[in-house]
């Protein structure tokens, strides 16, 4: 008997219990994300509206996050298992580190300089850099000021995007 036949003659189970929980979650980040664009028009397709991407990618996502949760149920996969929260604290607090920097921010009696690209963009890459267990810090070094770079090459100068570069030394 081949191992079809052996698949067929188990029934509907769950047989990946990581991959129905992240189709699930796929489905629920895209009904999100449709509630919080419900407000936004989606124009048509010569005259595209402000809600026509988002609503299209999150039509996509639920459609993929249905498709994995309909192949936890055939193929066999890994066990739901717990996540290192290291990887989520880090990658989150890069974002955030980027966002405060950037532009810089005071809040009472706290008050952060506004940055620019070429400091908040290497702590960025550090700060998410350190979610990884095997993370060597001259290759992340080296990986932040080519990311740096490459940054402000594309959104400063190719794309002609409002972001500081070094203000507090440059002036731009």
């Amino acid at each position: 008997m081949s191992l079809n036949k052996i698949e067929a003659a188990q029934g509907w189970r769950v047989r990946s219990t990581q991959d129905l929980a992240a189709g699930l979650f796929m489905i629920a980040l895209a009904g999100l994300a449709l509630f919080l664009s419900s407000d936004l028009s989606t124009g048509t397709l010569r005259q595209i509206g402000p809600g026509m991407l988002p609503k299209a990618f999150a039509w996509i996502c639920a459609g993929l996050g249905a498709l994995l949760a309909f192949n936890s149920l055939r193929y066999n996969g890994e066990r739901l298992a717990g996540w290192s929260w290291r990887g989520v604290i880090f990658v989150l607090g890069a974002a955030v580190v980027f966002g405060l920097t950037i532009r810089g921010f005071d809040v009472g009696p706290l008050k952060v300089p506004q940055l620019g690209m070429l400091v908040s963009g290497p702590l960025v890459v550090i700060v998410s850099g350190l979610a990884a267990t095997d993370v060597r810090l001259k290759e992340l070094v080296i990986f932040a000021a080519a990311m740096t770079i490459g940054c402000a090459l594309l959104f400063k100068y190719a794309l002609g995007l409002p972001i500081p570069l070094a203000p507090w030394l440059l002036g731009i």
